[in-house]
């Protein structure tokens, strides 16, 4: 194929145009091929090369210069530029915008949802009043406050989760992770970290905790407790530097020339090269090393493979290399020991150090020979080998978190065996409360930069072992972040895994029971949060870790604590569940729809039904003394204690029934509810399966009394209604009490065998008693025999210390028996009767003689009003013959209202007749004409 240029190619074009215009398409097509073909172009061949083409015009093609003047040409020129800016000014402000919309669309959907998050956390998480449902969801109210308008909030629900399953788990039934690693995971899965340039995380304290528990690692079995946490905090700062040399090779990969190599190694090989770029060729990397000597990296392999947890690597090296096979001996002792070596391992490590720092004071060594005395000082463990080493070299570590490796790893626990591990020349092993004086010498602020970096200071304080000032600490942040929710659940995870005996550091002089107590005080706080507010199933879960962790944690559930740490336990968790039980919707969560505990949470915490019961029982005593009478009827029920029961219901129906006759409201409505509650007991009591001989006496006692206090209440009621008849003889058939007029006096004692509650009542009752004998009248004489009853009753009772006005009211009820109350009566003594027809007789046949006998008397002054005073005179004879109730053919029952108008109207009648009858002078008519004939 030739190779023809765009000139040619046209001119053929142009020809091919021209030929073909006087044919169809086809031919056209056809004669085009050939005419290309007879050029030597293939036409298929021309077609893909003309579709790559991109032909760009430019300014020039569609304006040339030689077809305007240089004026033009310039204009031209700047409108096109201008056009060209404009462009590319919307170019970049349309990709700007693009950007900016995809932040604000990822702004939002990451809104949205911590939001969903957050919604679905509050159905388990936000405290309900309904605390009847069990299904599982802030420490001040503060706290509470935090939770809930910060992104922190979608952690209690998850924790929540997390902590049922570890009560699960403590019960032996739970075979999931291990409590620092559930919590870690849980606040990894909300993705709530933001990168916020500061060093230390909360998932970075989280790792920690995980570490230093060991549940992500295998510690010496042999080591103590304080020595296994010294190697978790090791460890972690190890998982640390790894993932910081994993970025370093990722972010110089040239420099790196880690190629394919994946081994550990060849790891800190590759951070090596970045790290030594400018000493030239290392040694692992030179092919002649007879052109140039290399630089020895044996020592920085050795201590970077120990500071990134690549134990093997490092002893590897040392065995492979000539410069350290003198220490490869020592450091195979270090790991295999876990770091504490022998003291005759230590001495040797000891003296070479000492040896190094005197070549040091002669001559200046190379900066990385110092790796080589970090080395001997590490597996040495000497104090003051230590110290002369920092004093000497203050800028020998970068970091603060290689300075605690360092000091860490070079940490001894020699009590109990101080003998055997203080070195020959009697220098003292470095120690743990030698790192934490040093670490204390430090104010906070300086760990955290005055407040600009929060999580240092307790990260410091958690790798250098003081736990409990390090959760005291995260528990009293005030910025509003969440560590006290977090501080909370590290707690848990702590004295879960009983680690607090180990707590106390360089100035501390709290006990072991006192550091479990200020654990087991920060998660009651929290858990308290949620009983304010009626969140109880999540409650309860915090209660149960706040009273394990008392108990020294995992081992007071399983009994394996001693006997001090047991009883701690057994009496916080019986106080919490009390407070628990005495909460609304309580008694359902921890006993369920029946049974004691069977069927709720309870059986979890409290497996022997015994004390199960005598936890109940004391429960209900403590209902009791708190005022929750329904509470405690309620558990006494459960238990089976109907005796108990009862006795409680009918401590509390006298109460109602004393604040019934003292005007009180809900009265009543309490004495309904009450009796109710004592049918449905003893209705239960005919049904249940076990029931001693001596508790179905107590039963049939107090049903007894029950009923009794029903037939009080019952007189107390119809005398409410105005019902005083019915209510009397409610009294007179009250048998326990001797108030029966038609039943002599032969119990002298019987107020004594009656019940306190039913003794509480009677004084009342008998106000009500006199009350009603009051209101009624009296017509065959029993209420008066009644009246003498309650009289001879209150006598035979002086020495009680009853209310001063009930003896007054019988007193007054006994002189005065019928005169008032009946003498303003109107109900019972009717109109028409032949009584007020005697009535009205009566006093119109005294009024005419009492007048009758002032008009013949001595004095003019009865002469002239001789009719007021026989009026006067009849009605003081009416009102005596009804106050002596002795007079007449028709005896009333007392006097009313009505007999004392027809007295009234029966002297009216006889006064009128009076005043007509007689003459202006005040003398009678007849009389008159008498006198004035006598004198004739």
């Amino acid at each position: 194929m030739f190779q023809r240029n765009l000139d040619q190619l046209e001119a053929l074009s142009k020809k091919l145009k021209a030929k073909t215009l006087r044919t169809e398409a086809p031919s056209q097509s056809i004669a085009a091929t050939r005419l290309l073909a007879r050029e030597g172009i293939n036409a298929e061949q021309l077609a893909r090369d003309l579709k790559s083409f991109e032909l760009k015009t430019t300014f020039e093609d569609v304006f040339p210069a030689e077809a305007t003047s240089v004026e033009e040409y310039l204009q031209q020129v700047h409108e096109m530029a201008m056009v060209s800016a404009i462009q590319e000014a919307q170019k970049d402000n349309l990709r700007s915008f693009n950007d900016y919309m995809m932040k604000v669309l990822e702004e939002d959907w990451q809104k949205e949802k911590r939001d969903f998050l957050q919604s679905l956390s509050r159905i388990s998480t936000l405290p309900r009043t309904n605390a009847v449902n069990t299904s599982t969801g802030a420490i001040r109210s503060g706290q509470i406050a935090s939770v809930a308008s910060s992104p922190q909030f979608c952690l209690n629900g998850t924790y929540a989760v997390i902590l049922k399953c570890l009560s699960v788990k403590l019960a032996a039934i739970w075979a999931g992770p291990e409590p620092a690693t559930a919590f870690k995971s849980a606040y990894e899965s909300l993705g709530i970290e933001a990168s916020s340039g500061k060093s230390v995380n909360m998932q970075k304290i989280w790792h920690l905790v995980q570490t230093l528990m060991g549940e992500n690692s295998t510690i010496h079995q042999n080591l103590s407790r304080k020595m296994s946490l010294v190697i978790g905090a090791r460890r972690h700062l190890e998982w640390g530097h790894e993932k910081y040399i994993m970025d370093t090779i990722q972010s110089h990969p040239a420099q790196a020339a880690l190629g394919g190599a994946v081994g550990n190694l060849q790891r800190i090989r590759a951070f090596l090269r970045i790290r030594l770029r400018d000493y030239g060729v290392l040694d692992f990397d030179a092919g002649d090393t007879r052109r140039q000597p290399p630089v020895d990296t044996t020592w920085q392999q050795i201590y970077f493979c120990l500071r990134t947890g690549y134990y093997d690597e490092a002893r590897n090296v040392a065995l492979t290399s000539r410069a350290s096979q003198q220490f490869a001996s020592l450091l195979t002792e270090w790991i295999n020991a876990g770091g504490m070596v022998p003291a005759e391992i230590a001495a040797v490590a000891s003296e070479e150090c000492e040896k190094m720092l005197r070549m040091v004071d002669r001559v200046g060594r190379a900066a990385y020979d110092k790796k080589k005395l970090l080395l001997y000082a590490i597996v040495s463990g000497s104090r003051r080998q230590i110290d002369r080493l920092l004093r000497d070299l203050p800028t020998l570590f970068n970091t603060i978190e290689d300075f605690l490796w360092f000091k860490l790893s070079a940490v001894r626990d020699f009590h109990g065996e101080t003998s055997s591990v203080v070195l020959n020349e009697g220098s003292v092993p470095y120690s743990l409360d030698d790192l934490q004086a040093y670490l204390n010498k430090f104010e906070p602020s300086y760990y955290t930069k005055n407040g600009k970096d929060p999580l240092v200071y307790p990260y410091v304080l958690l790798l250098s072992i003081q736990l409990l000032k390090a959760v005291l600490h995260l528990s009293k942040e005030v910025a509003n972040e969440g560590y006290d929710i977090d501080a909370v659940h590290i707690s848990i995870v702590l004295a879960d895994h009983g680690v607090l005996s180990e707590v106390a550091g360089a100035g501390q002089k709290l006990g072991v029971m006192d550091a479990y107590a200020e654990i087991s005080s920060i998660i009651r706080q929290y858990g308290s949060a949620y009983l304010r507010h009626g969140n109880l199933p999540v409650t309860l879960e915090y209660y149960a870790q706040a009273a394990a962790a008392v108990g020294g944690g995992e081992l007071s559930w399983t009994g394996r604590g001693n006997v001090d740490q047991r009883r701690q336990r057994s009496l916080m968790l019986k106080q919490l569940l009390t407070e628990l039980l005495l909460r609304d919707g309580g008694i359902y969560l921890l006993l369920g729809p029946r049974g004691i505990g069977e069927e709720g949470e309870l059986v979890r915490f409290l497996n022997d039904i015994n004390v199960r019961q005598q936890f109940l029982l004391e429960a209900a005593r403590q209902c009791q003394e708190t005022g929750l009478y329904d509470k405690s009827i309620e558990i006494q029920k459960r238990i089976g204690a109907f005796s108990v029961a009862l006795d409680t219901i009918n401590k509390c129906l006298s109460e109602a029934i004393c604040a019934l006759s003292r005007s009180k409201l809900d009265g009543e409505s309490r004495t309904t509810g009450l009796i109710h509650s004592g049918n449905e007991i003893l209705e239960t009591y005919k049904y249940y399966p076990e029931v001693s001989l001596q508790e179905r006496e107590h039963v049939l006692e107090q049903e007894t009394v029950l009923r009794q206090l029903e037939a009080i209440l019952s007189v107390h009621k119809l005398a409410r209604l105005g019902h005083y008849l019915d209510a009397l003889r409610e009294v007179a058939k009250i048998p326990f009490l001797p108030l029966d007029p038609r039943v002599p006096d032969v119990t002298l004692d019987a107020f004594q065998n009656l019940s306190p509650h039913v003794q509480a009542c009677v004084p009342d009752f008998l106000k009500v008693a006199l009350t009603c004998l009051d209101n009624v009248t009296d017509s065959d004489g029993s209420l008066r025999a009644m009246r003498a009853k309650i009289a001879q009753f209150l006598a035979n009772n002086m020495n009680r210390n009853w209310p001063r006005d009930l003896y007054e009211k019988s007193y007054r009820s006994k002189r005065r028996p019928d005169l008032l109350p009946t003498m303003f009566s109107i109900d019972g003594d009717p109109w028409l009767a032949p009584d007020k027809l005697y009535h009205v007789l009566f006093c119109l046949f005294l009024t005419v003689f009492f007048s009758k006998l002032a008009s013949l008397a001595r004095y003019s002054f009865l002469r002239r009003h001789s009719v007021p005073v026989g009026s006067i005179l009849s009605l003081a004879a009416g009102a005596a013959k009804e106050a002596a109730d002795q007079f007449g053919f028709f005896p009333s029952a007392g006097a009313s209202a009505k007999d004392a108008a027809a007295d009234l109207l029966g002297v009216l009648i006889a006064a009128f007749a009076l005043s007509i009858s007689k003459t202006p002078d005040g003398s009678d008519s007849g009389q008159g004409q008498t006198r004035r004939v006598l004198p004739v």
